[in-house]
């Protein structure tokens, strides 16, 4: 269960160094109970108070580790049922289903396709992270040869999917290198795999058809000494899954029931043959709450709309999305090139940025720190106001870039020009558009 600030308070060394960046215990202790702090900061706490302050502190549900390499990931980590309530920390994780009776030859080519699923969105490079191999025929050789290629050719992590222990000793063998997840641990094969994820040192995913049934066979594991568990709870009807995902989350949030609290991992590929139903039941597990999600293929119809879900889910609605203040150069402009200013909201910076190189004029944009805010907003805050905008473009620079003194400002901040021009004598300050798809032909016009 988690402290209180006043709890936490009590447990630190109360020297008021200011090391840690605030000034007293006290609003560290108020920091740190509200995840705004980390407790690597205090440079004097004790090892006893660490102990408990981090056996306390640590999160309902488990962080697990999936994978190496640059699509490295991790999943769990949840602290709260709604976003609202305070964030998702660990993004979804998608998966790509591959058979271990698919050819060589075929797997590069659909690895090669996966690799091109990539898109840039407001800064951010949306992609999957993951291939599940799957064990088809109990061939230990296929299965370790099409892990080892998909391991050694490609970025993609990997899940290795058998519930015969010699299969997947040879498919760890193969490339445990890329720290693989082991999909799965059933009754059946418990003690084996239990022992196999223990020697590997590799997370293991447990099946059961029922919520009891995971809670006896993470109880067992667990008490083997495992503890990077991934849970999925055998329901491959949607009704069933989606009661089975929030009873999960409910159990471990809660009531503290520590036996499920570990990520999840849902199989929208075994539930319908329908690609279309496939994708509706994956954006169902973005939601409500897969950790790991296994599709039959990765395409670009199925990925993108599911991927910019994933984005909108687990952006923190707390911190804006922002781009750093300062001055941003599009299409190499000159001493005579305009220059623009606009807030660090990221998405503001993108579309303007992007309207602006659409117009194929070589332009400077001004990027003023406004706390994340867009112009309306950010201006009605007061952190878009004349004598801000003023100053700041005097020391970001820009006069000593370009000949001229025009300053375009967004069409929205109109009302600020008599501030701006009072801290800028001798400026012109022009008024932009209102809507970022007018600035192309706003540019061209001048």
């Amino acid at each position: 269960m988690a402290l209180t600030g006043m709890q936490i308070f009590k447990l630190l060394p109360k020297t008021n160094c200011k090391e840690c960046g605030v000034p007293t215990c006290l609003a560290f202790a108020m920091n740190l109970a509200s995840g705004k702090a980390e407790l690597d900061s205090c440079p004097y706490v004790s090892d006893e108070a660490r102990a408990q302050l981090e056996e306390a502190s640590a999160p309902p549900i488990r962080q697990v580790e999936v994978g190496k390499g640059v699509r490295a990931a991790k999943t769990g980590g949840e602290t709260v049922l709604y976003r609202h309530e305070k964030t998702f920390y660990n993004p979804t994780l998608f998966a790509g289903l591959i058979t271990s009776d698919t050819p060589a030859a075929d797997v590069e080519a659909k690895l090669k396709c996966w690799n091109a699923l990539q898109y840039e969105r407001v800064g951010l490079n949306l992609r999957p992270e993951l291939a599940a191999v799957k064990d088809v025929g109990g061939n230990k050789d296929a299965f370790a040869a099409i892990a080892k290629l998909v391991a050694e050719t490609s970025e993609f992590n990997v899940i290795l999917m058998s519930e015969d222990a010699d299969v997947m000793a040879a498919g760890i063998d193969a490339c445990k290198f890329k720290h693989p997840v082991i999909y799965s641990a059933t009754e059946a094969n418990v003690d084996a795999f239990g022992k196999l994820a223990l020697d590997s040192g590799l997370p293991l995913a447990v099946k059961s058809d029922s919520i009891d049934g995971l809670i006896a066979l993470s109880d067992k594991l667990t008490g083997m000494g495992l503890k990077d568990l991934i849970l999925d709870p055998g329901s491959r009807e949607v009704k069933p899954a989606l009661h089975d995902m929030v009873a999960l989350r409910r159990a471990a949030l809660k009531a503290g029931n520590r036996s499920v609290g570990f990520p999840t991992i849902a199989f929208p590929c075994e539930m319908t043959s329908n690609k279309d139903m496939e994708a509706l039941i994956a954006g169902m597990y973005v939601a409500k709450y897969g950790g790991i999600i296994v599709l039959s293929d990765l395409e670009t119809e199925v990925m993108f709309p599911l991927m910019l879900e994933r984005l909108n889910i687990f952006t923190d609605p707390q911190r804006p999305m922002t781009v750093t203040e300062g001055i941003y150069e599009i299409g190499n402009p000159d001493e005579n090139s305009p220059v623009l200013v606009t807030t660090n909201f990221a998405l503001t910076y993108f579309i303007v940025s992007g309207e602006v190189e659409s117009s194929k004029v070589p332009s400077w944009l001004l990027i003023k720190d406004s706390e994340g805010l867009s112009v309306l907003t950010a201006w009605a805050a007061g952190k878009f106001s004349g004598d801000d905008v003023g100053v700041f473009v005097k020391k970001c620079g820009i006069a000593d870039k370009v000949k001229h003194t025009e300053l375009i400002i967004p069409g929205y901040a109109a009302s600020i020009v008599a501030d701006v021009e009072e801290e800028l004598p001798g400026w012109t300050i022009t008024v932009g558009p209102r809507e970022a798809a007018h600035i192309p032909g706003f540019l061209k016009a001048r």
